[in-house]
């Protein structure tokens, strides 16, 4: 069987790996030549665990092609796969602009039948204007060849892509064609033999699952905030109400980590594209447009809790971050809570020094020139005022804190992420404050 998927972005560059390492012949296409030359000599431009092993395993066998000739890498395809961007409008509506431009480029090149199917996170209905947009360029063509359109949104965590996508928890399609779920089944049937549910639905449902399930998670991470900060207020510990209604089958244990808010490519897009769908279907969304206040103001809390401690002064201040990118196992700064933090500090007169383990480069575009970025945790530490722990990445989570000691000109950890616990920040005789749980101030 072969496909070709539109786009090396993190969605087509894993989806079109993975489906090659199921033995398919794929044809990853982008318009970026320099893009696509460093793929073929198996550079990869995202950092994602696993990936740059599977894509020297599949070129080296000639399972997996790169080119930046669509005409010649959907000829004799089954499928083809949109995976190119979707980035928010100034209204927060999906740009749908590259999405309807390749779905025309098919039509202009397609010889025979095609099932072309939309991979990008796109809003409802898009399906439709892909069709059209195809159906377009053939009639101008004057051709009579046929194609299906389906929805096959993805659903992959960074950080864990790869698992993700070989061992799903679920494959949506969504088409009105049996003719296109007989051609998607064989692409899928390698996770049908490993039982990985495969469900068939109206392609506008499809469309809006995925919007859905990015909204719930959302959801689930703001209502977790807020419960935390009022846990904070009361005297409750945040971990224990999270390990009490974690317990609860229907409410289950994931999302449901107390932080400085969500970030990343999906959530922070998905939501609001979901929120402008609401508006403009006179159908408003106000648990979501709450959600995604709350989310910004999450963002701010540890500056809030920095002021408090230095009575409303940072001027000065040596201040080290340890994360950068928005979660662990990724160099994605996309709406990172790092960036608002590092943002508002320098506002307050404060000085920076940063460290991350792979999204250094990545900041280094966000971000003022007057951060000073470390290449080790401890670096960042030299005469720091107070650390913040912004990002949970493993190296992280068991430090040396007499060499902490021996670095910091005052022991102050604000911990935006809940690693450490209290105890041993009292034992080792640092100032500790995390997110729903009291601070802790030795000899207090």
């Amino acid at each position: 069987m072969k496909i070709a998927v539109i786009g090396t972005g993190y969605v087509g560059l894993v989806s079109g790996t993975c489906f090659a390492e199921t033995g398919i012949s794929v044809t990853c296409v982008d318009i970026d030549t320099s893009k696509i030359d460093r793929l073929n000599k198996g550079e990869i431009p995202i950092y994602e665990p696993g990936l740059e092993r599977l894509v020297s395993k599949n070129l080296e066998r000639a399972s997996l092609f790169f080119s930046s000739n669509l005409e010649e890498s959907i000829a004799d395809c089954e499928a083809v796969f949109i995976a190119v961007g979707t980035p928010p409008d100034e209204d927060g509506s999906a740009d749908l602009k590259y999405v309807l431009s390749v779905a025309s480029d098919i039509g202009k090149y397609m010889k025979d039948y095609l099932v072309v199917i939309t991979k990008s996170t796109v809003p409802i209905n898009t399906s439709e204007k892909v069709r059209k947009a195809v159906q377009k360029e053939l009639t101008a063509r004057k051709s009579d060849l046929e194609f299906d359109v389906a929805s096959n949104p993805e659903f992959l965590k960074e950080g864990a892509a790869i698992n993700d996508f070989l061992k799903p928890d679920r494959i949506i399609v969504g088409t009105d064609s049996e003719r296109a779920i007989k051609t998607i089944k064989r692409l899928y049937k390698p996770f049908l033999l490993n039982n990985h549910p495969l469900i068939f639905m109206d392609i506008r449902s499809a469309e809006m699952t995925k919007y859905a399930a990015n909204a719930m998670l959302a959801t689930k991470i703001s209502f977790m905030n807020e419960i935390a900060n009022l846990c904070e207020i009361v005297g409750a510990d945040v971990n224990m109400v999270r390990r009490g209604i974690g317990s609860d089958s229907r409410i289950g244990n994931k999302f449901i980590y107390a932080g400085t808010g969500y970030g990343g490519s999906c959530f922070p897009k998905d939501v609001k594209a979901l929120v402008k769908t609401g508006m403009e279907y006179n159908s408003p969304l106000r648990i979501l447009q709450s959600v995604e206040e709350a989310n910004e103001l999450q963002k701010s809390v540890l500056v809030l809790k920095l002021l408090a401690h230095f009575d409303g002064d940072l001027k000065g201040k040596n201040i080290a971050i340890w994360g950068l990118s928005f979660k662990p196992e990724t160099d994605d700064i996309r709406e990172a809570p790092s960036l608002v933090i590092i943002n508002s500090l320098l506002k307050e007169g404060a000085h920076i020094k940063a460290y991350d383990p792979v999204a250094i480069e990545e900041a280094k575009q966000k971000l003022d020139d007057s951060v000073q970025f470390c290449t080790d945790k401890y670096d960042a530490l030299k005469d720091a005022d107070a650390l913040v722990v912004v990002t949970e990445w493993s190296e992280f989570r068991i430090p040396n804190y007499k060499e902490m000691d021996k670095l910091m000109k005052e022991k102050v950890i604000f911990d935006g992420r809940n690693i450490y616990e209290p105890s041993e920040m009292l034992e080792f005789g640092f100032a500790y404050y995390s997110i729903g749980r009291k601070p802790v101030i030795p000899n207090s």
